[in-house]
């Protein structure tokens, strides 16, 4: 194993006036380092396109996943998704990035718009190889995987964005990598890459997509761990314990909670010196303790900080709240979404007197459901979770 790993994010929009898009993406684990991607579009929009794209993807992934080979693979999708009569074209078409141990990757591609590779910052020319699998011509590639590569997979409603509206005949492939060229060396997320994408795409639409759009990006980067301490122990003499397992973890270092800051301070012989600046009304000032990365207040903070993550996994909407902002809630989110790879949190257990007030909106549970649903959240965005509870 080498310390690479892969981040996938992936945005779609959907054909004006459907309710349900016809691009689906299917993300498998396979285990350490190795992950199925497919990502399928189904003929035309609306509810047909969906089950079509859904079935194609679940039935590539899974199988891909189990380790069968790839001819076994498409032969099923051919045998199950036939061609339509009407126009002779495919019900389906699909794109297999398939990552082996983060070292290579397979990529295989059947009538979408071939994957883009943005190589040290440029659009680079990939090898294909074509087959011919149950009468239909893929293409195939393995490419040794370097720190830094992008991959974009997209569906052709990327290349027909602006047919009529902002260019006669659409913004082609060259177009896009030249696009992605341009925004690569900034180190976006593989998420907010096919965000901006994929909005760059509806904006050619005129706001109203002639089709469905999704882009799924792959972004190959270097494992960086993460360390967040949120509470102070059930028992207090496990205090030490707690905080020199927190601070032996390499990465960088979160503590979140005032009581929790004081006990971390104390343990490191430094004070707390704390802001009186307020960035924003809704999240509490932050604070500074010299070997910590970041001291921010606990479950406001927090909690705010799980609002970016659900929306991150969706559509992606608050980026521009969070990403520029210097409150505790958007550092944190930039240090966990942006940075991180591998993340530990430390939680402790202790009640907080001042939340079982019962006017007040905070008690324990909020404060272990929050840890919960944040981990389930960073998990669904690739990241390797551990909670260690005192």
């Amino acid at each position: 194993m080498n310390d690479l790993c892969a981040e996938i994010g992936y945005k779609s929009i959907n054909h004006y006036g459907e309710q349900l898009c016809g691009d689906h993406v299917d993300i498998v684990e396979q285990g350490d380092g190795s992950t199925v991607i497919v990502l399928a579009d189904g003929l035309g929009s609306g509810v047909k396109a969906s089950i079509l794209s859904t079935l194609t993807s679940k039935i590539i992934s899974t199988m891909m996943a189990e380790g069968l080979p790839l001819e076994d693979c498409v032969s099923t999708i051919a045998a199950t998704l036939p061609v339509c009569s009407v126009r002779g074209v495919a019900y389906s078409t699909f794109t297999i990035i398939h990552l082996i141990d983060n070292i290579t990757a397979e990529l295989i591609q059947y009538d979408n718009p071939h994957i883009i590779l943005i190589r040290n910052e440029k659009n680079f020319d990939y090898p294909k190889t074509e087959m011919n699998i149950g009468g239909k011509t893929i293409y195939k590639s393995v490419i040794k995987l370097l720190e830094n590569d992008i991959f974009i997979a997209m569906s052709d409603g990327c290349p027909h964005a602006g047919i009529g509206v902002a260019y006669n005949f659409g913004w082609d492939r060259e177009d896009i990598a030249e696009f992605m060229e341009t925004i690569a060396p900034a180190g976006y997320t593989a998420k907010t890459l096919s965000t901006i994408l994929v909005n760059e795409c509806n904006k050619l639409y005129g706001g109203k997509p002639g089709d469905d759009a999704t882009a799924c990006v792959v972004r190959v980067r270097k494992r960086e761990p993460m360390n967040m301490l949120f509470g102070p122990p059930s028992n207090r003499d496990d205090c030490d314990r707690m905080m020199s397992l927190f601070f032996s973890k390499e990465g960088k270092h979160i503590i979140c909670g005032g009581t929790t800051s004081s006990i971390a301070a104390k343990y490191l012989g430094k004070p707390v010196k704390a802001s009186l600046s307020f960035e924003r009304s809704d999240v509490p000032p932050i604070a500074s303790i010299e070997g910590v990365d970041l001291v921010t207040e606990g479950v406001i903070t927090v909690n705010k900080v799980l609002e970016y993550a659900r929306d991150y996994i969706e559509d992606n909407k608050s980026y521009e709240q969070w990403s520029f902002k210097h409150d505790g809630a958007s550092l944190i989110s930039r240090l966990l979404f942006e940075e991180a790879t591998d993340i530990n949190f430390y939680v402790g257990r202790a009640v907080n007197p001042a939340h079982q007030n019962p006017d007040l909106p905070i008690n324990f549970n909020i404060k272990m459901n929050l840890v919960q649903e944040l981990s389930e959240c960073l998990k669904k965005m690739g990241k390797r979770i551990k909670v260690s509870y005192f």
